[in-house]
């Protein structure tokens, strides 16, 4: 038996990689199991100072097991129609609420859950092959896995109403025109990529980052008076830190800063 999913610790970062290939890396409930808990595990692992996301073979997600899905539905289970507040929810949570920078390293297509999970990372690099599809209206179905929230954010809620209502795809380039993704390369420098950025998110301030993360989507909600409230809430938290007075110190001295995530 293979592992659905592989998880690499490293250097500060973990790679998170779902590994289901010759199914294009759908999501079973095995899978799906896997990641809820391996989300929740990154989070509490303050080894752990940045993650990224990818798949094997030549797709990053292609959302849905819909073979599972079918059988199961044929069979009376009522588990298929909960997948999305038992799985979905609690995945997309969890990698956007992530107390540390997430990299979605998107090498090849990302479908329906596959790319609400992409979006919901903090930056997605995408290889030149890969590219982005919201097939949920082509079976019938309404958005899950939070891209009603995060692509109109990301893109527009024209964009995304024309993305969602469609089901065409969009290649990489096109998708960094539209800011859906921060970079495009080569295939064979994609993981590099992706690690070279997730390192040096690792050697960040992680205590800031994820206050300014938990900043951003408290501000996506709120009233600006709401907003600056919780900013003076973050400053006070990430101001006790000893990661800012050795930043401000190593600034004053002209020194480049060295950041513990304490």
């Amino acid at each position: 038996m293979t592992d659905p999913l592989l998880v690499e610790r490293g250097d500060g970062v973990a790679t998170v990689t779902l590994n289901r290939p010759d199914s294009m890396n759908s999501l079973s409930v095995e899978l799906k199991d896997a990641l809820v808990a391996a989300v929740h595990e990154l989070a509490d692992d303050h080894s752990v100072r940045a993650v990224v996301l990818t798949g094997a073979g030549r797709a990053f997600c292609v959302g849905q097991d819909l073979r599972e899905h079918k059988a199961m539905l044929d069979s009376g289970d009522p588990q298929p129609l909960g997948t999305v507040v038992q799985h979905y929810n609690p995945i997309t949570s969890g990698l956007a609420a992530m107390p540390k920078p997430v990299v979605a390293a998107v090498n090849g297509v990302a479908a329906g859950a596959g790319a609400g999970f992409a979006f919901a990372c903090d930056f997605r690099i995408a290889s030149k092959s890969a590219s982005f599809l919201l097939a949920f209206a082509g079976v019938g179905l309404s958005l899950d896995s939070g891209t009603s929230w995060t692509l109109p954010r990301l893109i527009g809620s024209a964009r995304a109403t024309a993305l969602s209502l469609l089901s065409e795809p969009v290649t990489a380039e096109a998708a960094l025109e539209m800011g859906l993704v921060n970079a495009v390369v080569e295939p064979d420098r994609l993981l590099p990529a992706a690690h070279e950025l997730a390192l040096r998110l690792a050697a960040g301030p992680t205590v800031a980052y994820a206050a300014i993360k938990e900043s951003i989507g408290f501000a996506a909600s709120s009233t600006l008076s709401d907003a600056l409230a919780k900013e003076a809430e973050m400053q006070q938290r990430t101001g006790a830190t000893a990661d800012h007075r050795a930043a401000v110190g190593a600034f004053v001295a002209k020194q480049k800063p060295t950041f513990t995530g304490r």
